[in-house]
């Protein structure tokens, strides 16, 4: 190893504003990068923001060289879902650096011996603690705009992870479709058969109702039960439910947030979509002041961005399969033309979600920004 890189544990203030710089000097020049918040980075290692950190095991690092911060990395334990599974892994999240092998080799190497002490024996990445933390290395599409909901990175930063001896584990990608000034007749036929026979209805709660009266926590608990089989998932915790009700249902519009109930009034379905942000954060670079927080207002108030992002799509599994997606359809397309959205995209979707995929067909879809999870298996010399 490069006796001038030197990697350092974050432990404190001082560290962390390294840790954000890193990524602020990698990406200028970058038209495609969509910031995060820098707040919400800062919050994700502070236990009493992070309700992750009450099973996981996280630790920040900074690559330096001559005083300069040149990288970042961050190891995550999450015990949680590595019972769930049956594995013991060692994520690594937040990885940014230069292109120098001897950077990222020195990261890596970094969040793997400190999973090794911790008894993991197998490094995978980029993953978070949940699927709403950014997870996959992007290896298509670097010309394209990225979005707030997944990473953006350099063309070059695959090949590293490659070089340290890192495989493909899973690919996911997104769909990126042009919303149609009509709705699909498939859909609309669809909907109909499924709001007739099977007694299903569309509606949209307001602020209160998600957040005391309690139809926020039936939408997290149907995700938990939608994505249980999905690749790597760590449950929601009560406490994580809670949480997430209150950080996103501020700040969603609720006309974009289709809930399904059935006729006992139980969730069945929901389709978590918004307004983009990313030029919002673009703008502001990733920080509330002093100006990110009028960029935000506008994109979510004012003047809405020309594409939504469909973050999340649930379904109870005992209904999956049998069209309630067709709702959702036939609710948001002409709220989409409303708005102004002239196209919107999902999250990253696993490749091989035969059946979340091939719903999308009607829409004529484009599958952009392929992303990769990647594996190896420890030998880290003590």
């Amino acid at each position: 190893m490069n006796e001038e890189i030197i990697i350092r544990k974050i432990d404190d203030r001082k560290g962390m504003k390294d840790f954000l710089q890193v990524a602020r000097d990698i990406y200028k020049g970058y038209k495609q990068y969509v910031p995060d918040w820098e707040g919400d980075i800062v919050d994700f290692f502070n236990p009493e923001k992070n309700p992750g950190l009450a099973f996981s095991d996280v630790q920040p690092f900074v690559a330096y060289r001559h005083n300069e911060p040149i990288g970042r990395i961050a190891g995550i334990v999450n015990h949680k879902a590595n019972q769930r599974w049956q594995v013991r892994n060692v994520r690594f999240s937040m990885m940014e650096f230069i292109d120098d092998v001897e950077v990222s080799a020195a990261l890596l190497h970094a969040v793997a011996e400190w999973g090794t002490e911790k008894g993991m024996d197998t490094l995978q990445g980029p993953m978070g603690i949940t699927d709403f933390d950014k997870e996959g290395m992007l290896v298509e599409d670097f010309s394209l705009e990225g979005s707030m909901s997944a990473y953006y990175n350099p063309d070059y930063y695959p090949r590293h992870v490659e070089a340290f001896g890192m495989r493909k584990e899973t690919d996911w990608v997104q769909i990126r479709i042009d919303v149609p000034k009509e709705v699909p007749a498939k859909y609309s036929r669809v909907a109909q058969y499924v709001r007739e026979q099977m007694r299903l209805r569309v509606v949209k709660a307001t602020k209160k109702e998600m957040m005391q009266g309690g139809m926020g926590r039936k939408v997290f608990q149907l995700l938990n039960e939608a994505y249980k089989p999905i690749f790597g998932f760590s449950e929601l915790s009560e406490a994580q439910i809670d949480y997430f009700v209150e950080k996103y249902v501020q700040l969603i519009d609720l006309k974009l947030v289709p809930v399904v109930l059935n006729e006992l009034d139980e969730v069945v379905g929901v389709a978590i979509t918004m307004g983009s942000l990313s030029g919002a954060l673009i703008k502001s670079q990733g920080r509330l002041w002093p100006m990110g927080w009028y960029h935000l207002l506008k994109s979510l108030r004012w003047k809405p961005e020309d594409h939504a992002e469909m973050l999340l799509i649930g379904v109870r599994p005992d209904y999956q399969g049998m069209g309630v997606n067709a709702l959702f359809f036939d609710d948001l397309i002409p709220i989409y033309n409303k708005y102004g959205f002239r196209r919107a995209e999902t999250g990253p979707q696993l490749e091989d979600n035969v059946r979340e995929l091939s719903q999308w067909k009607p829409l004529h879809p484009q599958y952009v920004k392929r992303r990769r999870c990647y594996m190896m298996k420890l030998t880290i010399d003590k």
